[in-house]
């Protein structure tokens, strides 16, 4: 906590979903939730003073949201750690002052096979060559690291389960440590001294793991967090890549329970010739959904996008419950008869169709990215898919879902779609709408960096590292919510910024594994993504402390809309019994329904909850257009433009300047900066 802010506590401190504690429980202050010096005028006026805050009862505050809150939007962004874009924002846990744990400080090795240390830095805008001259680096474009599954493993170093986080630097060299601590090769094991030294980019991506940005790099994303609800323990729920996180915030795993009850499909069971082709389960790689495959034979298919993953070598089909399998609720006898392989997609979720088909009140959803059918970078032409990031699609991975044709045409959509849904009020009374964006981006912008590389590869807006720019990317948050604000939605919208993994990106908060994969490698959960919530209903001003994952999301959502809770299901019931016998693991499940799982309640004001204190105005959330489209954002003053000072800075000066040879894009524009000409 910053010697900089004054905090006091708020209420709102309850994190648990109804009937997973006390139903009694005051919701009085926590320590789990801060409040700070405010940073404008603007934002004081809009924090309720903690006297004003009325005590409310787990079930008052549930019932509260469940008048309130009509509309969950999941604005599901790519590949950044918290510490990587809120490490130095007053008030979370994160550098500043600099934690005590040894990874905080960890080791490198230079290109002439010594070995140094490093810690985290701040990217900055330029800096000087050695002919005098100032040279920009645009820190809002970089390249991306190893954040594979094995990679996240080796970065975190798991001991006595705890992880260390001491060898992100390390792991970017191909290197990893003994079990006496001697640095040897990743690969073979062989000692650091037998080795080649590592070349200058792989140094650099070294470095590029401790590094971080600001709010003058985006800013947007820094006042949604200054205006709103900020969380800084929210996890990423799978310790590996994309594909297994995107499958997580819709199913809380990525097929522990399929595991269970197929054993025989475990990922180390390499002699199954399924296993084999894909790699088994749990998902732990970034390999193509089954539906829209090569081996897909049905006749109405998703696609699958023509600048992604192979339609030749896709993931097992994933056959558990998911949040959109339970959001059918009693509709779900007939939406699954429209599954063009139900003996395939449906077996292992029998009993629980016939739970959630009595329990559940169906709920709309919807999942709408970039590139899955005609964008407006098609203009009148046909759909190219150009843009579609097959495997970030959580649920083209389950074929009761992906294969049905009835999903297909009501739920799944493009990213254009959502903006002309909202505009066109389409979205029903009710729903749950998740927003990704993929190679490209709808609204013509290029990055600022005049680089020709730079410029052809760096326009997504996902945030995804190596083709994503990182304005760019908060550009389409900001028309995400804005639409949303502009729009009768508004006033019953909670949305949630957030993001799938980390890259490979550092976070120095060391993690508890839960369960393991079928090799005995952590498996759930790993390091810290940003995760902000925005609403008319929000927590102005807050920090939640609060453990959270995307299990989280699909918590908030059991709670909002009284759906059963998966890991109730007696299917994931029965897969989580026999994951004991099978596996001596206990914890193979959704995890949905443990009291030690957040469920983001604390995001939303009780006064504002209550009617005491008028809710947030849609204008609070909005960034006027002109900002949106003009790069760089706020002029590049972001900071100053918020009136945020980033706690690595004392005195008007950065405490943590960036090594001599640092480059954000050690591949695509290699290199020293320093060196006149480089990036030109």
């Amino acid at each position: 906590m910053s010697s900089r802010k004054q905090f006091w506590r708020t209420s709102c401190a309850f994190f648990v979903t109804m009937g997973f504690m006390q139903p009694s429980a005051l919701l009085a202050a926590s320590p789990d939730v801060v409040i700070g010096k405010p940073s404008s005028a603007l934002v004081k006026s809009m924090i309720v003073p903690a006297s004003a805050e009325p005590a409310l009862s787990l079930a008052q505050k549930v019932a509260l949201l469940r008048q309130k809150v009509k509309y969950v939007f999941i604005l599901f962004q790519e590949n950044r750690s918290f510490d990587s874009y809120f490490g130095t924002f007053p008030g979370a846990t994160g550098l500043v002052p600099a934690p005590s744990q040894a990874g905080y400080t960890q080791k490198i090795v230079n290109t002439d096979g010594s070995v140094g240390t490093i810690s985290p830095f701040l990217i900055p805008a330029s800096i000087q060559n050695t002919a005098g001259a100032t040279v920009p680096l645009y820190p809002m474009d970089t390249d991306s690291v190893d954040h594979s599954h094995t990679g996240i493993v080796n970065d975190e170093h798991l001991t006595n389960g705890v992880t260390l986080n001491d060898r992100f630097a390390l792991n970017a060299e191909g290197l990893t440590t003994d079990a006496n601590g001697n640095i040897v090769s990743r690969s073979t094991g062989a000692p650091l001294a037998t080795l080649s030294p590592p070349t200058l980019a792989q140094k650099q991506a070294a470095e590029l793991v401790m590094s971080h940005i600001d709010c003058d790099t985006i800013p947007f994303l820094w006042q949604y967090a200054d205006r709103f609800a900020l969380f800084d323990n929210f996890h990423m729920s799978i310790t590996s890549a994309s594909t297994p996180n995107a499958i997580a915030m819709i199913s809380g795993q990525n097929g522990v329970t399929q595991m269970a009850l197929h054993p025989g499909l475990a990922g180390s069971n390499s002699s199954a010739s399924a296993v084999a082709e894909s790699g088994g389960l749990p998902m732990l790689n970034d390999d193509g959904p089954y539906a829209g495959s090569n081996f897909d034979n049905s006749p109405v298919k998703p696609p699958y996008g023509p600048n992604d993953e192979s339609p030749a070598v896709p993931a097992l089909n994933q056959t558990y419950a998911s949040l959109p399998l339970s959001m059918m609720g009693s509709n779900i006898e007939k939406i699954i008869q429209y599954d063009q392989n139900p003996a395939l997609d449906l077996a292992d979720v029998q009993s629980d169709i016939k739970t959630i088909g009595a329990v559940n009140t169906p709920v709309n959803w919807g999942w709408y990215q970039e590139g899955y059918d005609h964008e407006p970078t098609d203009g009148s032409g046909a759909t190219t898919n150009a843009t579609y990031i097959t495997h970030h699609n959580g649920p083209q991975y389950f074929g009761y879902l992906g294969d049905n044709t009835k999903v297909l045409s009501t739920n799944m959509h493009g990213l254009g779609d959502f903006f002309t849904d909202i505009a066109g009020k389409k979205l029903k009374t009710q729903g749950v709408f998740y927003v990704r964006g993929g190679y490209g981006n709808n609204d013509g912008l290029l990055p600022v960096d005049p680089n020709p590389t730079v410029q052809a590869n760096f326009d997504g807006s996902d945030d995804h590292p190596g083709y994503s720019d990182a304005q760019i990317s908060e550009a389409l948050v900001a028309d995400e919510v804005n639409a949303i604000a502009a729009s009768p939605y508004w006033k019953d919208s909670a949305i949630v910024i957030t993001y799938d993994e980390t890259d490979g990106l550092y976070d120095h908060v060391p993690e508890s594994t839960r369960n393991y994969d079928s090799f005995g490698n952590p498996n759930q959960a790993s390091e810290r993504i940003p995760a902000i919530v925005i609403s008319p209903y929000a927590s102005v001003h807050s920090i939640s402390h609060v453990y959270s994952e995307h299990t989280s999301i699909i918590k908030l959502v059991n709670t909002i809309f009284g759906l059963h809770p998966l890991e109730e299901l007696p299917d994931e019931k029965r897969a989580r019994a026999l994951g004991v016998t099978e596996f001596g693991q206990p914890n193979l499940t959704p995890f949905d329904n443990e009291a030690s799982m957040g469920a983001l309640l604390e995001a939303f004001d009780n006064a504002r909850l209550s009617g005491t204190v008028a809710p947030l105005p849609a204008s609070y959330a909005e960034i006027p257009a002109a900002d949106v489209h003009s790069l760089p954002h706020y002029a590049g003053k972001g900071c100053a433009n918020l009136n945020i000072v980033p706690t690595d800075y004392v005195g008007g000066k950065v405490t943590d300047p960036a090594p001599a040879d640092f480059n954000p894009r050690p591949n695509s524009t290699p290199g020293l900066p320093t060196t006149p000409g480089w990036g030109g």
